[in-house]
């Protein structure tokens, strides 16, 4: 990215073309558009997907002689479809000649200026821009300006719109039931709108979209025609030479989820005829991501700082104002693609801190998506026998398990048993969200209303799957997967499961600590209403703090065990794998593949244990597991921290992010070189394929909460910040905006100082700590720190 605000591709490359649709897509967090050419179909090198939050269907396939179910975030209808050709020729269906992608950062519009030439010799330049408007959500836009460069004459175009859509962009997927949608009804009137309904088969899902199409000298003649499920209408336009001809096309969405919005095809309809000019629909565009840019400014003095408006832009796409308004979640993949079917995991754990500390009002509607799941999570617990809230590892519409039962390795075509719902971490990562939100807000109003309750059930949770086992005297907890997701089972075992995975068991503790904190802070009505509610005694709190400082810790070899019996598993032979595969991202695929598993070995996917140490400082991890009653000596991070570096094999994007983290204190140079992989993880497409599918949300938020809080050393508490810089020798300045408890500050560090302004109209005053100093900073002032 040669400018930081724009990204750009130039020429045609088919085994580019997934990757770039990704990267290119527009929208407003209530629906992203991949960067697919209008002409464009899906064929396998293209993916045109329109995705709509919260949009989800379930349907029922046949594999390995199983009948599965899954959910899918469907591929809405394609509004994008626009082509020409010169009368009696072949419509054209790329590529162009020549090509140019510019992806603007700054405005969110996506121009592409290409070059076609037809059979005749007939040079024709087509420039085309397209947004997903942030100022009104229900309606996208796309101007083609058309330009004969050596003739004159005739052009006709066609454009509509198409209802007949299906979920293909992920081909280990689409072996399954991948057509979720069915048209309804379509049309194309004589006052200029063209209209389609879908329906999902069996649910009450209906999306509506209608088009208007105007054109800049007026088309000499309109043509309406309508295939089934694909309207359209096709305009003669007169070309001279060298003079431009633009043909206008603005689309409304509605959905039967929306709000207040009545029929969807009669508010699309009416959206649709009432809407502005493309020019006044863009500067209003515009004016909205002035102000979003405004309010999450990041500048890092770095070389190669592009990527970082490139993930806040993608962030910016899912999660916004109008996402906020609607019963969603953040899907791992964001709104991009087709990958984990458009679910939502933990990757919020990631989102969530950058939003805390920028759009408040974003992380308290993904934590009301998971309140409103709550009875969904308890039901998911007694099921399984316990009690409080047990949320799912992925979630979609309403709340249960949404994990696969198989999963397929495209390297040995076997269909697997898929045992990630094991992942019971998530509901922590829940309730560590709820937290951390209410430290950087002081929102007590949520606490109250939503997130006390959340966090306390599960914590109740946590207490009741938690066994006592004699011999170590000590609390366990049995078959779960931590974070690591390659070990599911122990060697030879006839059942999934691990027992006492570190991180789980000691997020726990800190879960169950913090059920206390909650109570505490609670004002005293709301606390009994809760407790009378959950029907909250005093034993049952009894019994939390002892299970929370009681609960077993596994370790090894002066390291911190990634779960009980680890020790056991035998070494792998790195130098023999890494000789015989370049890349071992996937080595569980690989093991199975060869007939072995990865269950047998010290390999890990991902952070596991260390996830600890991103989650809280060095300090913090010593107290927790002092209060748990083990001794945790100041070299039990590096011990720990270099025995998993040598045995992880980042098959996930956030295992970069999280080893960037970690590795800030102990050897900042490889933290920046992690910090980097993480930042360009979809732009370079490290994971071999994969950002074609959808981008990888989590990376891109951790990468720029890197900057935000890491290098910074920002720490966000009830009583204020604490700051404590150590900046790799890469990055010589960061300049930030950000919210704590309704004041906006400005944050400068450098290698010799940390400047902290408030802006006058907060309510202040704010504590600042910084390296053993302290200072109270209130609305309008300064503060100034030397390092």
């Amino acid at each position: 990215m040669a400018d930081p605000w724009i990204l750009r591709y130039e020429g045609f490359d088919p085994a580019e073309e997934g990757l770039r649709e990704a990267l290119c897509a527009v929208g407003n967090g209530y629906l992203v558009t991949r960067g697919a050419a209008p002409e464009a179909v899906a064929d396998g090198v293209h993916g045109p997907g329109t995705y709509l939050a919260g949009c989800y269907h379930r349907a029922t396939s046949v594999v390995a002689g199983r009948t599965v179910t899954n959910e899918d975030l469907v591929n809405g209808p394609n509004w994008l479809p626009l082509t020409f050709r010169t009368p009696g020729g072949d419509w054209f269906t790329g590529p162009p000649a020549e090509q140019t992608l510019e992806l603007d950062l700054r405005r969110g519009v996506l121009t592409r200026t290409a070059l076609v030439v037809d059979g005749q010799g007939r040079r024709t330049t087509v420039v085309q821009r397209r947004f997903a408007s942030q100022a009104r959500p229900h309606l996208v836009a796309l101007e083609s300006t058309f330009t004969a460069e050596n003739w004159s004459g005739p052009l006709e175009v066609r454009t509509g719109l198409d209802g007949v859509v299906a979920n293909t962009g992920v081909a280990r997927y689409r072996g399954l039931t991948a057509r979720h949608l069915v048209p309804t009804g379509q049309g194309a009137d004589a006052d200029g709108l063209c209209w389609v309904e879908v329906a999902a088969t069996g649910s009450p899902l209906r999306i509506a979209l209608a088009a208007r199409t105007r054109t800049s000298p007026a088309a000499s003649a309109v043509d309406r025609a309508c295939a089934p499920g694909r309207p359209a209408e096709v305009r003669r336009l007169d070309l001279a030479r060298a003079r431009p001809v633009t043909v206008e096309k603005v689309v409304a969405f509605r959905t039967s989820r929306d709000p207040a919005a009545g029929p969807p095809l009669a508010a699309a309809r009416r959206l649709a005829a009432g809407a502005g000019s493309f020019p006044e629909l863009l500067a209003e565009h515009e004016r909205r991501w002035a102000e979003l840019w405004r309010r999450c400014r990041i500048e890092a003095e770095f070389d190669g700082a592009g990527p970082v408006h490139l993930a806040l832009f993608h962030l910016l796409q899912t999660c916004s104002e109008h996402s906020a308004s609607l019963d969603v979640g953040v899907p791992a993949r964001g709104l991009h693609g087709e990958a984990y079917r458009g679910h939502v995991f933990w990757d919020e754990l990631f989102v969530l801190r950058l939003l805390d500390l920028r759009f408040p009002e974003l992380a308290r509607s993904v934590l009301r998506y998971r309140h409103r799941r709550l009875d969904a999570a308890r039901e998911a617990a007694a099921a399984a026998g316990f009690r409080g809230a047990m949320y799912p590892w992925q979630s979609g519409s309403d709340g249960r398990e949404e994990s696969q039962q198989l999963h397929l390795n495209p390297l040995s075509g076997r269909w697997l048993p898929d045992h990630s719902h094991l992942q019971r971490h998530v509901g922590s990562a829940v309730a560590y969200n709820i937290w951390k939100y209410y430290e950087a807000t002081g929102d007590l109003e949520f606490l109250c209303s939503a997130g006390a309750e959340t966090l306390l059930e599960i914590a109740r949770f946590w207490s009741s799957a938690a066994v006592f086992d004699h011999d170590r005297e000590r609390w366990s907890v049995r078959g779960v997967l931590g974070p690591d997701e390659y070990h599911d089972a122990y060697p030879g075992a006839d059942r999934p499961g691990l027992d006492d995975n570190a991180y789980t068991n000691v997020l726990a503790s800190w879960v169950l600590a913090r059920a206390a904190d909650t109570l505490r802070v609670l004002p005293g009505h709301r606390r009994d209403e809760l407790l009378e509610r959950l029907a909250l005694g005093p034993s049952e709190l009894d019994r939390w703090q002892e299970v929370g400082r009681r609960l077993h810790v596994p370790f090894h070899q002066g390291v911190l065990s990634q779960f009980d019996r680890y020790e056991l598993l035998a070494e792998l032979d790195w130098a023999a794998y890494r000789r015989r595969y370049p890349d071992l991202r996937r080595l569980d695929r690989i093991l199975e593949a060869e007939g072995d598993s990865v269950n047998r070995y010290r390999a890990s996917k991902q952070a596991d244990a260390l996830m600890l140490w991103y989650l809280f400082s060095a300090r913090e991890v010593r107290e927790l597991l002092r209060r748990l009653g083990y001794p945790a000596p100041h070299e039990l991070f590096r011990r720990t921290t270099g025995y998993y570096l040598r045995r992880t094999v980042h098959g996930s994007t956030l295992s970069s992010v999280v080893h960037a983290w970690v590795l800030t204190r102990a050897d900042r140079r490889a933290s920046w070189r992690w910090f980097r992989d993480a930042l360009v993880a979809d732009l370079r497409d490290t994971q071999h394929g994969t950002t074609a599918e959808g981008i990888h949300l989590g990376a891109m938020a951790g990468a720029v909460d890197l900057l935000q809080r890491c290098y910074t050393g920002l720490e966000v508490h009830e009583d204020g910040l604490r700051l404590d810089p150590h900046l790799p020798s890469a990055l010589g300045r960061l300049e930030l905006e950000l919210c704590h408890r309704g004041n906006r500050a400005a944050v400068t560090v450098d290698r010799r100082s940390v400047t902290v302004t408030l802006r006058p109209d907060g309510p202040g005053p704010i504590t600042l700590h910084c390296r053993g100093l302290t200072a109270v900073v209130g609305p309008g002032e300064t503060r100034t720190f030397r390092l």
